[in-house]
């Protein structure tokens, strides 16, 4: 097992062991489940174990939130953000630790595993703030000595199932907002990131019981799909926030809307960059390079498609390739690495898969396009010329694929962005104000997520995240994000003697 290695030695700093028990249950540590085994992407040698929860596991989770639930949402929104404070805090602690831990199991380059946790952290800090301005609306009757206004209450308990490719991330965008807002979590992180969920799980805990709080109010899950199932299917769960692929997704919305829940949905993104004629090549260069090659190209918002003025077409291609040949692959750990490994042995067959089926839509691979030779998931960063017509540009290949074509006009680069079925990441580098309004605007981007000179991805967590059409349609983070959190109602209070009924009905 690899958790004897010297360089692993960080791993009981955040109390991980060589064998982990994956479900925090009640203030407990138990699971009765299948033990797996944590991989390093890099060398696919074992980490560590992990035995993981079952369904038991998660009923007895969920009787002891449910009765959490009650309990925490009387706490005063102020006092609940100053227990996110206190995680906050706690996470800086270990933020080194728990970036290495990051770079380590998912695969993504040390900088961008620390990224994640501050990332966490800042939302900790965003919404410290927010719990002192959940505000809701004072609205004017039309009847006199009325008064109308607006009640924002917690749901109870929101569910919160994570991809592998920000394992932690997420879970603050989600978890930070709910817990101010009232709300006990319950998580289940991706199976192949379990140690990741672990360590957060105990940093939260640790809060928690400093605080004389109920420890179910944070209950988090390692497991399978039965455990997301279970989940999708509670009716304890007002709300359901899903980050994963549009095909389980659109199930995982299937199943919650039968029973009347709520959908939070962050799924595929196909996102595309589009450099016009007048725009700063440079600045577009390094941000295509960044977008499309960071992460190995494994993040929502990586850069998918290049959309190049025909002026332009040759001149940029030729400064991306210069770029691509210094990109240096290798441990994800080690400075300077800027490609780290694909995340699993399986993501690497799905990237061979898919430079098939490009070589046989007469698409020409300008570079790369070849698994590296290694005891690691390594692939090389690929440059694919296309046209946006293409079947295969339609679909979500999750590597560092970038496929680049032509347009004329400004009309017909909006007409190849909005092409796809999936709608949530897009930029465009241009210098002419006529231009970045009207893409923008209402004739302009369809995504969620529409920028100027600046690449797909590195979402602020003060706006709000997410996208539209196949990508789901929900929002986490920042701007009022808040409200998927709570139920919004509508108050009438009549302080008067009479009864004056609205729109001026009169019984007499």
């Amino acid at each position: 097992m690899g958790f004897a290695r010297k360089e692993y030695e960080f791993l009981s700093e955040i109390g991980l062991s060589s064998r982990n028990l994956g479900c925090y249950v009640d203030g407990t540590w138990k699971a009765n489940g299948p033990v797996v085994t944590s991989v390093n992407p890099s060398n696919n040698q074992a980490i560590a174990e992990v035995v993981e929860g079952s369904i038991e596991d998660y009923e007895e989770g969920m009787r002891a939130c449910s009765e959490a639930a009650k309990i925490w949402m009387q706490v005063p929104a102020p006092k609940r953000g100053e227990i996110v404070r206190q995680i906050g805090d706690a996470l800086r602690t270990k933020l080194q630790q728990l970036g290495r831990l990051v770079s380590l199991e998912m695969g993504k380059i040390l900088p961008e595993g620390i990224g994640e946790v501050q990332e966490i952290i800042d939302m900790c800090d965003f919404s410290v703030g927010l719990s002192r301005q959940l505000n809701g609306s004072v609205i004017p009757s039309e009847r006199p000595n009325h008064a109308m206004l607006e009640m924002w209450n917690p749901l109870g308990i929101v569910g919160v199932i994570t991809a592998f490719n920000f394992p932690c991330a997420v879970l603050g965008w989600n978890a930070c907002i709910a817990l101010v807002c009232g709300n006990c979590v319950v998580w289940k992180g991706a199976p192949t990131t379990s140690l990741i969920t672990i360590a957060m799980t105990r940093l939260v805990a640790e809060v928690l019981e400093k605080n004389n709080l109920p420890p179910a109010i944070f209950t988090s899950f390692c497991g399978g799909a039965d455990i997301g199932q279970a989940l999708a299917k509670d009716t304890r769960i007002p709300l359901v926030s899903f980050t994963g692929s549009s095909k389980v997704g659109l199930m995982v919305q299937q199943i919650v809307n039968q029973r009347f829940g709520k959908c939070l949905l962050e799924l595929s993104g196909n996102n595309a960059i589009i450099v016009m004629d007048d725009a700063n090549i440079q600045l577009a260069v390094r941000s295509v390079m960044f977008a499309a090659v960071g992460t190995a190209g494994q993040r929502c918002t990586t850069c998918r498609r290049l959309l190049l003025h025909e002026s332009i077409y040759q001149r940029v291609l030729d400064q991306l390739l210069d770029v691509y040949k210094q990109v240096k692959i290798g441990d994800p750990l080690e400075k300077g690495t800027l490609l780290g490994p694909l995340h699993t042995s399986e993501s690497r067959k799905s990237f061979e898969k898919g430079i098939e089926i490009i070589k046989s839509q007469a698409c020409k691979i300008i570079t790369g396009g070849s698994v590296i030779e290694s005891e690691g998931n390594f692939v090389q960063p690929t440059i694919v010329e296309i046209s946006p017509n293409a079947d295969v540009v339609k679909e979500e290949l999750f590597a560092p694929v970038l496929y680049v074509m032509k347009f004329q006009t400004l009309q017909e680069a909006i007409e190849i962005n909005n092409s796809v079925p999936q709608g949530l990441s897009s930029s465009i580098f241009t210098r002419q104000p006529g231009v970045i309004f009207k893409w923008i605007g209402p004739q302009g981007s369809d995504c969620g997520i529409v920028n100027v000179n600046i690449p797909t991805n590195g979402a602020e967590i003060g706006g709000a995240f997410g996208g539209e059409k196949a990508t789901g349609g929900g929002r986490e983070a920042g701007s009022d994000s808040w409200k998927q959190y709570m139920r919004r109602s509508t108050c009438t209070i009549n302080y008067g003697n009479e009864l004056p009924l609205a729109q001026g009905i009169n019984f007499g």
